[in-house]
């Protein structure tokens, strides 16, 4: 996104019933095509969550996640990120959990902008761009420059929104302490076009297939879901395999992550303005919890290890 372009040339201060049908675990190596084993991703720690707080509360969702997780910003700048006219204040955070790039638009947000969940960077624009037609997923937002590079957005089958981004001169940030987790809910009809999309172009790898994991996780206890674990050179997905029937906050997080000590974390997270919605709640030896920050932005936080299901 023009955003990330731009904010890359600021100075930086430096994841009982059945809700889905199990199918059979599925193999990276069965769907992927001999094209996707080519790497074009860069690695995690240039992959951003998109964050679109609400009008006049960036500064203090920075301050909020700063004050949770730790890292650095650049400064806020005001920008048209977008390849229709719009302007947004703009800031990057680079924390250990996770980069992110926040918005807070001061026009109405262009369709279909702030439906992307994530950016991901990539080594060849033009060859993601094909990688991703290839794979099966849709153009949603045909490329468009800004000032040192260019972007697109994808949809893969379910409607998951991804902006694809390149630079000019490639930025350098340090690698992730944790690699947060892509959350994705997707339907059972939808499951099977959506793994083989997503794992040609990402060249990614199914670690885990759990087709009765406990759904307290996802706040349906006594029932289970499906549940796959995905690690890829953009970073780690989980999909959440249901019905829909979801409680909220439920499919409100794009994102989890991951720390060493999760009562520490949430503790401060209160105490920096955020609110803890749901949980903690500890299921196959990982505790998490959802919480919102100030400007609306919804989280998961998890502890354990990477892949715990």
């Amino acid at each position: 996104m023009k955003t990330r372009a731009l904010a890359c040339l600021l100075p930086v201060a430096l994841a009982a019933g059945v809700l889905a049908a199990p199918g059979a675990p599925t193999s990276a190596e069965s769907l992927r095509s001999p094209s996707a084993r080519s790497r074009i991703a860069v690695g995690p720690q240039y992959d951003t969550t998109h964050v679109y707080v609400e009008p006049g509360k960036l500064a203090a969702f920075t301050a909020s996640w700063k004050a949770t997780f730790g890292g650095t910003s650049t400064g806020v700048s005001i920008v048209d990120v977008t390849p229709t006219p719009s302007r947004t204040k703009s800031q990057l955070i680079l924390s250990p959990v996770g980069t992110l790039s926040v918005f807070g638009f001061l026009t109405p947000i262009p369709y279909p902008f702030g439906a992307e969940r994530t950016g991901w960077l990539l080594q060849d624009f033009n060859a993601g761009i094909r990688r991703a037609r290839d794979a099966g997923a849709h153009l949603l937002v045909a490329p468009f420059p800004d000032p040192i590079g260019r972007d697109a957005v994808i949809q893969f089958p379910g409607g998951i929104n991804t902006q694809l981004y390149w630079h000019t001169t490639a930025p350098s940030y340090r690698p992730l302490a944790t690699v947060p987790e892509n959350r994705v809910y997707i339907p059972a009809d939808a499951v099977g076009d959506f793994l083989r999309s997503y794992l040609t172009f990402t060249g990614g790898t199914v670690v885990s297939d759990n087709g009765s994991a406990d759904a307290g996780a996802i706040g349906l206890p006594g029932r289970t879901y499906r549940r796959i674990s995905i690690s890829a050179p953009f970073g780690r997905t989980v999909v959440m395999v249901t019905d829909g029937h979801l409680p909220y906050p439920f499919g409100r997080e794009v994102t989890g992550y991951r720390v060493a000590d999760l009562a520490a974390v949430l503790s401060r997270a209160r105490a920096a303005g955020a609110t803890v919605l749901w949980g903690p709640r500890r299921t196959a030896g990982r505790g998490s919890a959802v919480v919102e920050f100030p400007g609306g932005y919804i989280a998961e936080i998890h502890d354990g290890q990477p892949g715990d299901s």
